[in-house]
């Protein structure tokens, strides 16, 4: 039987990334996005909705999310789910939680975390000096422009 495990995500960093080192000298970049979502109820109020990921960037990728990106910066994820499960010290209970594991990433906006425009380097796009160059094949910022009226009540449209 056939299996797919990937997740795609934009969102803006909850705080500031957190990069380790493991034993083995392998960097390990830890962060969180926050994911909103619009809609409207029945009753045709507006509502946002807000959801957490946590996202674990291993490599010379995680480096370059810590040393580019901050709290607030717009984030473009690829990657896969991952259950982690331990046992905690002191209840003795089972927990568990699920993570991205990051395999592609995208700078949006501008470096000071601006959420117009896109762009920014792929990941693994690196300049001729070795280092990374996150900001070098940015597009000019583009204007938010009016949604296309077939857009706008997508949620009223769903028959279910």
């Amino acid at each position: 039987m056939p299996s797919l495990n990937k997740v795609l995500l934009m969102g803006n960093l909850t705080r500031d990334p957190e990069l380790r080192v493991t034993p083995k000298g392998t960097p390990i970049c830890q962060f969180s996005l926050a994911i909103n979502r619009q809609f409207k109820m029945e009753s045709g109020e507006s509502r946002e909705e807000v959801i957490y990921v946590d996202v674990e960037a291993w490599g010379k990728q995680g480096e370059t999310i810590a040393k580019y990106c901050t709290k607030g910066r717009p984030l473009y994820v690829e990657g896969r789910l991952r259950l982690d499960q331990w046992e905690d010290k002191n209840t003795k209970e089972k927990r568990s939680r699920m993570k991205v594991v990051l395999e592609q990433f995208q700078f949006l906006g501008d470096s000071r975390g601006g959420g117009a425009g896109g762009g920014g380097a792929p990941a693994g796009d690196i300049d001729q000096t070795g280092g990374s160059s996150p900001e070098r094949h940015a597009p000019p910022p583009r204007s938010a422009g009016p949604k296309p009226a077939a857009q706008e009540n997508l949620d009223e449209d769903v028959p279910f």
